[in-house]
């Protein structure tokens, strides 16, 4: 056996005896309802460091609401959410749990990024300044290190002859591909990606997906990708979660949940998702 293997196999006997590590999101028994709907009901899930995760489901089945709570843009209405072993809506204090204020709410929010359906650029910046803007007003990264990592970041998504640009000088796909460059460069730990390419014409959507694979084969930033693209989230996820009427119904590899799926319900969706009805 070689000293490499060797000093391999030595890491993994570490890593199993520590155990697995501890994730860097977990929904602990989290309900979330607006009025009389519940639409979300006692979710438990976490998900590990560079673990990138697809929830799929039928519309109104809970997805975006999990990923709004993350990113605090929604409040649950009961349960517990934890980042990096943090609670993000709630805050300890003399050993109780108690409702996070939001100097609290925005530190631990900072560990996460998000892409939305609509690319929300600024329209008045170019495409170089909407990528420094937050690492330079809400990180304190001096100027010139934002320009460099938001110019390499901007390259890697195929825009690097585009700096100069303003949103309205690019395509849908374009803008989407600097929504998420511009997320890349504040380097969260967790990505969120909401339909990214639903607002696209079908002929873009190929180039947006092509970008989040790239970014899903470095393995260092976990990733929860809410997606109606059943083979994306194939290639890309290491776990699919499905979801419907608020419930987390069947979950596993991708093989295994999207080829041999075990519940009725999810059965049914992959039928109506494969007629296209």
């Amino acid at each position: 056996m070689s000293s490499a293997t060797t000093a391999e196999n030595h890491q993994l006997m570490e890593v199993s005896a520590v155990g697995t590590p501890e994730p860097i999101v977990r929904y602990k028994n989290v309900s979330k309802s607006f009025g009389d709907l519940e639409v979300l009901k006692q979710i438990d899930m976490d998900i590990a460091p560079g673990e990138k995760v697809a929830l799929i489901g039928p519309s109104g089945s809970g997805k975006t609401t999990v990923a709004r709570m993350l990113m605090t843009l929604e409040k649950p209405t009961s349960g517990v959410i934890e980042v990096n072993g943090e609670p993000l809506w709630h805050k300890e204090v003399n050993g109780k749990l108690v409702p996070a204020d939001q100097k609290h709410l925005r530190r631990v929010r900072a560990n996460i990024g998000m892409v939305f359906q609509q690319y929300n650029l600024f329209p008045h910046m170019t495409i170089l300044r909407n990528c420094t803007e937050a690492p330079i007003h809400v990180q304190g990264v001096p100027k010139d290190q934002a320009i460099k990592r938001a110019t390499e970041m901007l390259e890697r998504v195929g825009l690097g002859d585009k700096l100069d640009a303003y949103p309205s000088q690019l395509s849908g796909g374009q803008q989407q591909r600097v929504a998420i460059a511009r997320a890349v460069v504040m380097r969260p730990k967790v990505m969120l990606f909401d339909e990214v390419t639903s607002a696209l014409d079908p002929e873009l959507v190929g180039e947006v997906l092509a970008v989040i694979k790239d970014l899903a084969r470095e393995g260092n930033m976990a990733m929860m990708l809410i997606t109606h693209e059943m083979d994306f989230a194939y290639d890309v996820a290491d776990r699919v979660v499905f979801m419907d009427q608020g419930y987390i119904v069947e979950q596993g590899p991708p093989k295994q949940v999207l080829e041999n799926p075990q519940t009725e319900r999810l059965q049914s969706f992959i039928h109506r998702f494969r007629n296209g009805s």
